[in-house]
């Protein structure tokens, strides 16, 4: 009874240390996410760093400072997983970018996004595959990697991060490239993860021509199959909340059930093999254009600033752990008696990401180029060169695939494998410095422009005249979009293939207006078409957001 007796006191205590363990390193994590707030803050006026490397760079003095208190055995505080970074922290991420995008601009560019997206991330995968193949057999690296395995590495470093590229431009200063960066990179992501887990699912081992056709089948099946979802999860949060009206009652329960919804979509993605990012993302499109509008007023302030806020503090949380976790020792060990071949296999996948890049963006914007009439509406080359530059930075995303492709549950026995994740590591942590720092100097060189104005405060201080970001947070404002902008255009017949390209964009979106304001908003709302109750919250003004 007594030994029974102080085992179980024994077992309390260890259980206890390791709660106050989990409680410490979450108070430390905390932490460093105000101070990486506060920084960003103070640096946001500064020509090279922005908040994506002071982040990061945090992160990694954060973990040098705990590899040096550890003596070696570890230099993060909490375990990387691409379950956790998969399922919690990118769909409030991928959520948040539907929910604001300015959907005139994103739509009418929508071919180009595409082009750029999904046909150029294939194009990107096939070269950085293909590169792989060559010379990592020349240096005697792939021995132990099968072609299931290097087409993985080409949906990994496929993978964008233009985060970084994001936070400098603007799109009231540049709308086109905002869309098509912003664009790009969304369905970049998407598809690179699609590519990634289709490969996954194939026996490679024997390749013919009815395995490509069932593959690219079973790709394009995931992206239509996975926007549809998306598209009707928003749909039917939008009907219940216009129909139920739950707002008289409690305008929590409208935000919580728009919150809930918009995960649950991103779940069912994931538990029927689809492409969550691109569910969620629809989702958060279809959101903002009907379920958004049939909230009370005070609840469409609310869902603003929290998706905001939520996809901020997660986008921070990721670059603060990437920079932490670079320095994981277990991974570095394996690789330590042979860092020449570590660096060497880093610099080809930069060299490659950088090759990669420019072999599809600048002859998809000649393509895309051809078939725009007006001369505002054509990606100019200085333009070419910034979508090139934000496709160049790795971030996550890459890392989380890595993960999964040559880990198990975080861990490696294998050379070959530690040397992947570590070259990873290294591309992510170049890419995301080097290039991210390089980012603000490029952008105002190739479009310089004109500070904004300076204007006296209440406290007699000078202050710039923008607003600040938190009120023109981006691609919301105009939610709700300019919706006469192409109603009140003329009806031209186009004489050439060129015109015939770039009107057919005008009239299909004036067919979808049509039937939008017929039939769609009467059933699940909207804005300003659908006859209610004045006590209905879409019959309420909403002149705040217009």
């Amino acid at each position: 009874m007594g030994t029974e007796l102080s085992y179980a006191l024994s077992k309390m205590q260890m259980l206890s240390t390791s709660d106050y363990a989990s409680v410490v390193s979450m108070n430390i994590f905390v932490a460093l996410l105000c101070a990486c707030i506060v920084i960003g803050h103070l640096l946001e006026e500064n020509r090279w760093v922005n908040e994506s490397i002071t982040a990061l760079f945090i992160g990694v003095c954060t973990g040098v400072v705990i590899l040096l208190q550890s003596r070696g055995k570890s230099s993060h505080l909490l375990v990387f997983s691409e379950d956790l970074f998969f399922i919690y922290l990118l769909p409030p991420i991928i959520f948040n970018a539907g929910f604001q995008v300015k959907k005139k601009q994103f739509f009418v560019n929508f071919m180009t996004i595409m082009l750029f997206g999904a046909v150029g991330t294939l194009i990107n995968c096939s070269i950085i595959t293909f590169g792989v193949i060559q010379i990592f057999k020349r240096m005697g690296v792939g021995k132990s990697l099968e072609i299931g395995d290097y087409l993985a590495i080409g949906a990994i470093f496929a993978a964008t991060d233009s985060v970084c590229t994001l936070q400098v431009l603007s799109q009231d200063e540049t709308p086109l490239l905002y869309s098509l960066v912003f664009g790009e990179g969304v369905v970049n992501d998407a598809t690179s993860v699609v590519l990634f887990n289709a490969i996954k699912s194939f026996d490679l081992n024997i390749i013919d021509h009815r395995i490509g056709l069932h593959f690219f089948g079973n790709f394009f099946y995931l992206f239509i199959a996975s926007t549809m979802l998306g598209v009707l999860a928003g749909l039917l949060s939008a009907y219940i909340i216009k129909t139920l009206y739950i707002g008289r009652h409690s305008t929590d329960r409208e935000v919580a059930l728009m919150m809930l919804m918009a995960y649950l979509s991103y779940i069912l993605a994931e538990l029927w093999y689809l492409s969550g990012i691109l569910t969620v993302f629809f989702c958060g499109i279809v959101m903002s254009h009907y379920t958004w509008h049939n909230v009370t007023e005070s609840s469409r302030i609310t869902t603003k600033h929290a998706f905001a806020t939520l996809s901020f503090v997660l986008e921070t949380f990721i670059f603060l752990y990437v920079g932490m976790d670079a320095l994981d020792i277990e991974k570095w060990r394996f690789v330590s008696d042979r860092p020449k071949t570590s660096v060497a296999v880093s610099s080809v996948l930069l060299g490659l990401v950088l090759a990669g890049r420019a072999a599809f963006v600048f002859p998809l914007s000649f393509l895309s180029n051809l078939t725009k009439k007006n001369q505002s509406e054509k990606i100019s080359l200085r333009e070419q060169v910034i979508i090139w530059w934000a496709g160049l930075m790795r971030g996550a995303v890459s890392m989380a695939l890595a993960y999964n492709q040559f880990t198990l549950s975080g861990h490696t026995e294998l050379r070959t494998n530690a040397i992947m994740i570590t070259s990873t590591i290294t591309v992510v942590l170049v890419s995301t410095v080097v290039f991210g720092l390089m980012t603000k100097p490029l952008i105002r060189f190739l479009l310089p422009v004109s500070p904004p104005p300076k204007r006296k405060n209440s406290l007699g201080n000078m202050e710039s005249s923008n607003p600040p970001k938190s009120i023109t947070v981006p691609f919301l404002g105009g939610a709700h979009d300019s919706e006469n902008d192409l109603d009140g255009s003329e009806d031209h017949r186009p004489n050439t293939i060129r015109a015939l390209f770039s009107n057919s964009t005008h009239n299909v979106h004036r067919l979808w207006r049509t039937f939008d304001n017929s039939v769609m908003r009467p059933v699940f709302g909207g804005r300003g078409f659908v006859p209610v109750a004045t006590t209905s919250p879409t019959g309420r003004s909403n002149s705040q957001w217009n």
